[in-house]
């Protein structure tokens, strides 16, 4: 990570994925925290299939120690959605369960809970109910 001929942003032709979105998609917390401390790694690049970035990716995994990383960043856009299905990473992780993602992700202030995806127009907690997720629900209560 120290040379400075390696670019740490560089994607792969398949699917469009960085090395930051690897390691988001994975969960693997000290690889992201090292691709973050170079200033040339974009944290809001997304992958060409989808358009989710390394925080949307974390969140629909339930990687709390990753979305945490990124969320002490300020330079993390919380609300990007996706090209594909236009969901933010509190949709993915609503949908998918991940109630202290969600936790998390609330308490960051600038999150916005209502941002319906552009597939379906759904909003994080009308997926949290369509999955059954009674915790995840119950972190929007709590607000």
């Amino acid at each position: 990570m120290e040379r400075g001929d390696v670019n740490p942003d560089q994607a792969d032709t398949e699917h469009g994925c960085t090395p930051l979105l690897v390691a988001a998609i994975g969960g693997h917390e000290e690889v992201v925290k090292m691709l973050l401390e170079r200033g040339d790694v974009n944290p809001n690049t997304a992958d060409t299939n989808y358009g989710q970035t390394a925080l949307s990716l974390a969140a629909a995994g339930g990687h709390e120690g990753v979305v945490k990383v990124l969320l002490e960043r300020d330079n993390v856009n919380p609300n990007m959605a996706d090209s594909k299905y236009g969901q933010t990473p509190l949709s993915w992780a609503a949908e998918s369960g991940h109630e202290g993602v969600v936790r998390m992700l609330l308490e960051r202030g600038d999150v916005s809970p209502d941002l319906a995806d552009t597939e379906n127009g759904q909003t994080p907690l009308l997926l949290a109910a369509l999955g059954g997720h009674e915790g995840v629900v119950g972190t929007f209560r709590a607000r």
